[in-house]
């Protein structure tokens, strides 16, 4: 499999680089659905574009079963399917990569590797109709747009996607590189708990307006603004347990026009990172308690906004098993690392995972002999991304969908 994808690595690079320039962000792709499409033009795949979205859903019918659907032939709905994902969009970053391929969308940039993970897949794509006859049941390869904060999986889940095949997918893939954390090729896998619950806190002090000499004769939103960033970093720390931690960050604190007026209304605006349900159902009551009354000492009013967004990504045993026995055998055991904590970033593959079992798969990107530990990390817009990892990653895409399918085929 590693040569046969190997033989692809030009295609997967040009393919990659022409994302890269074209970035799109959010759910209507258009350029990159094009891309997508084109890549897999002429191969045996059963397409459906998204209604709501510019997703595309592949489906390969395994063997020698041919096109159509599942429920049409007795006994086809019994066949197992798996389903492969990738997300497709870029983030609003300028880049300052300086690569020769750099992005030429003003205020865009592929700054999370997204641009690879479609690669993969479309070289996934090929790999496995190539394949066809290995396969003990059908593949349904998820692109998926809006994955940065757009909650796009949960658009094709409403749209189907898990019962693309005409059955319910038994297990579930997703890849996701990094442009530091570990040397250059490493596979990264962690069972349970691998990523964070992400949410989103708006808040707005209600004030009055004065003049800046006389705070007395206003209601200064911009101190009680100030006491509740402070007061929530202490909260933090003082009612929840540092071994289930959680993550409070505040990136907007904005108020005012002048430095001589107190304004109306201040804002502030947090991302919150939980690694468990408690903590999560915990933080969403103590948050709002917390900032209602900071404002009511102050004889003001608040309004707060706690935005549940993309839950808790959490892996099979089972299925991380299957990944790591096929990542050892296909590239040895020197490429593979098994995170002994979560990471605090967050993914909407979670909701598909909490559906179906299956698993996520860290790849780094770094460049060859760079220091993971120095090099500018994902969303920044110096992040780079390393093209030799491309066929690696649709080799692995490819292996695992041949290798789940058969033990399926086998415990049926």
């Amino acid at each position: 499999m590693r040569d046969d994808a190997q033989d692809l690595q030009g295609d997967l690079i040009r393919l990659r680089h022409d994302l890269h320039r074209q970035p799109e962000i959010g759910l209507h792709l258009p350029r990159t659905q094009e891309k997508v499409l084109e890549a897999l033009d002429g191969l045996p795949y059963e397409i459906t574009l998204g209604k709501e979205t510019t997703s595309v859903t592949a489906v390969l019918r395994g063997g020698n079963t041919g096109g159509g659907n599942h429920t049409e032939e007795p006994g086809r709905a019994r066949r197992p399917a798996v389903l492969l994902r990738a997300d497709m969009d870029g983030l609003p970053v300028q880049e300052k990569t300086g690569v020769d391929f750099t992005s030429q969308a003003d205020g865009a940039m592929h700054a999370c590797g997204h641009d690879l993970h479609t690669s993969m897949l479309a070289g996934a794509a090929t790999l496995l109709a190539e394949k066809r006859h290995k396969l003990n049941g059908d593949v349904v390869l998820m692109f998926q747009p809006g994955e940065e904060g757009f909650d796009g999986a949960s658009y094709m889940l409403r749209e189907g996607v898990l019962d693309a095949a005409g059955t319910r997918v038994s297990a579930a893939y997703g890849m996701h590189v990094f442009s530091s954390l570990e040397p250059h090729g490493t596979f990264c896998t962690k069972p349970g708990v691998m990523l964070s619950a992400s949410d989103g806190l708006e808040v707005t002090v209600l004030g009055a307006g004065g003049h800046g000499s006389a705070p007395h004769s206003a209601k200064d939103p911009v101190t009680v603004a100030a006491e509740m960033v402070t007061a929530l970093q202490v909260m933090v720390t003082r009612q929840f347990n540092m071994f289930d931690p959680v993550v409070l960050s505040v990136g907007v604190l904005h108020a005012g026009t002048k430095r001589n007026v107190i304004p109306e209304t201040a804002r502030i605006e947090a991302t919150i990172r939980t690694f468990s349900e408690a903590s999560r159902l915990k933080m969403m009551d103590a948050v709002p308690r917390l900032l209602k009354g900071i404002a009511a000492a102050h004889g003001m009013e608040v309004a707060v906004d706690y935005l549940q967004e993309y839950p808790l990504t959490i892996t099979s045993e089972d299925e991380t098993h299957t990944a790591e026995k096929v990542i050892t055998e296909l590239f040895g055991e020197r490429r593979l690392a098994r995170w002994a904590t979560p990471l605090s970033g967050s993914e909407d593959f979670s909701r598909v995972l909490a559906e179906v079992p299956g698993t996520f798969i860290g790849l780094s990107a770094v460049a060859p002999g760079g220091d993971p530990d120095a090099s500018a990390f994902n969303h920044s817009p110096y992040a780079t991304f390393d093209d030799g990892v491309l066929a690696d990653g649709a080799a692995l895409y490819a292996e695992l969908a041949i290798s789940r399918l058969a033990a399926l085929a086998n415990a049926s």
